[in-house]
């Protein structure tokens, strides 16, 4: 295409984003979904773009800065505790389902060999983290569960990406051998956990001593590319290397940024994510139809089967092994500590559920080479592509329209995260009373003003800790109802000032910024 219809397909797009994310809102469905159902029907619109962007520069562009995001608001405490769970699936799962995967692959499929069976199983053995927040983003996870499929996301890249290099390239050279693949994934673990750490140090020196909110969150953006560059670089893993720097960044976050910066940082990180999350989606779906096209030769029903049998290989094999990993790490567990927690079987479920395939897997499979060093074509090259589209839309639509009714069915909740903060705010306000209380005899403390702080926060006490019963709830609700009033008031006067001529725009917005975090910081007692 010219550069001038690109941009216009580009500007299509986004206007397609913006209609489909609203419909997915109206509808309740998560917005992945619908993205990916968008671009394959656009796909096959005569006359619509073929946007074909090479692998490397989709992993380049697309991964490190939402993997880097994810890192940074994990929780690194709660990651520890999860570590069995997470290293189960992001290591042993990965090596189950692609051993699983290639057998059943190679004895169903006639046309696929012992190589290009195990090349499908290492592309799709990596669940995506993207699709995975982006569909339980609105839900009521618990905390527990949302850590270790994070968690599992961020690190099985790690395992599935060496995997499917020495997979390559026993298919291309006709030869694998053990010792060297044990090797590449020792270096890609070691070796992007140290560059992450490396460039996160870095990064948090560089915005401790810049003071504009621009140029540090120029610093943020450019932070994960240059972690992901320097790892692969050195062949190192740029997943881990992202990773590691996000959570070292988020380590030093509220010690580094003033509160203005973390709100634009925030915004900003905010907006970027879900404009790389839609594109990636709709590029998923725009690749439908040219995966098709050269599997003329199968009959449709033989394609479906195929693709069919594939994603329910991955999904069974998920679930048993999610029980049985859990349950094997809990009588190990129970062998040291008696008393330990047994595992909670509806969690387990959810985390069975949530293998959902995205991306991560698509790019990998277009990234396949078209010959082999002898000259012939990569074999099963097309059937490979197409498996793997079938299974993302397999577990896209199967598993992620399910799972609303399946959390409302198993009964959990994600209110763990709530009372967590709820104790948090309760311990900040106890501790701003005591620091109120140590400053009042100050000479440059207003009287006035330490007593109207002093009531503010004994207020917020018995706030926290009074019953929260029927009639307490409906008192809230009133007095957020009425603050909201007083906040749109405020808004319409500061508009009407700036329409007068009394304050100009640039007055307005900083007034509108300033009523818009208080009404953020309203919602969010909501």
């Amino acid at each position: 295409m010219e550069p001038r219809e690109t941009v216009e397909w580009i500007l299509v797009l986004l206007a397609g984003m913006a209609a489909l994310a609203t419909l997915a809102r109206q509808l309740r469905v998560p917005y992945p979904i619908l993205f990916v159902l968008g671009g394959a029907a656009l796909g096959f619109v005569p006359g619509a773009p073929r946007i074909g962007i090479p692998p490397d520069l989709v992993l380049l562009l697309f991964l490190p800065p939402l993997i880097y995001d994810a890192g940074v608001f994990i929780p690194l405490r709660d990651l520890r505790a999860q570590a069995w769970a997470i290293l189960a699936l992001a290591v042993g799962l990965v090596f189950a389902t692609m051993a699983s995967v290639a057998v059943v692959a190679y004895l169903a499929i006639p046309t696929l060999s012992w190589p290009a069976a195990f090349v499908l199983g290492t592309i799709v053995a990596q669940t995506d983290i993207v699709v995975a927040l982006a569909i339980v983003e609105r839900l009521p996870v618990p905390a527990r569960v949302l850590t270790i499929i994070e968690g599992e996301g961020l690190f099985n890249d790690a395992t599935s990406l060496v995997l499917y290099r020495a997979a390559v390239a026993a298919a291309v050279a006709g030869s694998f051998s053990l010792a060297a693949a044990s090797v590449a994934f020792a270096v890609a673990a070691i070796g992007g956990v140290a560059v992450g750490l490396a460039v996160g140090w870095l990064a948090a020196g560089v915005r401790r001593h810049l003071g504009d909110p621009l140029v540090e969150i120029t610093v943020s953006l450019l932070t994960p590319f240059l972690a992901w560059i320097a790892a692969e670089t050195i062949g190192a893993s740029g997943v881990l290397a992202v990773v590691t720097a996000g959570v070292y960044v988020a380590r030093a976050r509220f010690s580094l940024l003033p509160p203005d910066t973390r709100l634009q940082d925030t915004a900003f990180w905010e907006v970027l994510t879900f404009l790389l999350q839609g594109f990636l989606f709709i590029l998923v779906g725009l690749q439908l139809q040219p995966v098709l096209g050269p599997l003329a030769a199968y009959a449709p029903l033989t394609l479906v089967g195929y693709a069919a049998l594939v994603s329910g290989v991955a999904i069974v094999l998920r679930i048993a092994w999610v029980f049985g990993a859990a349950y094997l790490g809990n009588a190990v567990a129970r062998s040291w500590s008696p008393a330990g927690e047994r595992p909670d079987w509806r969690e387990l479920t959810l985390v069975g559920w949530m293998g959902m395939r995205g991306g991560d897997s698509l790019v990998t499979a277009l990234a396949l080479p078209l010959a082999t060093s002898a000259g012939a074509p990569f074999p099963g090259r097309d059937l490979i592509l197409f498996l793997t589209f079938g299974v993302i839309f397999c577990t896209l639509l199967l598993q992620g329209l399910s799972l609303a009714p399946l959390i409302r069915a198993l009964g959990v909740s994600g209110d763990e995260a709530d009372r967590e903060e709820r104790m948090a705010w309760q311990h900040l306000t106890h501790t701003a009373l005591a620091q109120l209380q140590a400053l009042a005899g100050e000479p440059w403390v207003p009287a006035q003003a330490a007593d109207r702080l002093r009531l503010h926060l004994e207020h917020r006490v018995k706030d926290f800790t009074r019953p929260s019963d029927q009639s307490h709830r409906l008192e809230h609700a009133g007095a957020r109802r009425l603050r909201r009033e007083v906040l749109a008031a405020q808004r319409r006067e500061a508009i009407r000032m700036r329409d007068r001529g009394i304050i100009n725009d640039a007055v307005l917005h900083r007034v509108e910024r300033d009523l818009d975090v208080e009404e953020v910081a309203l919602e969010a007692e909501n």
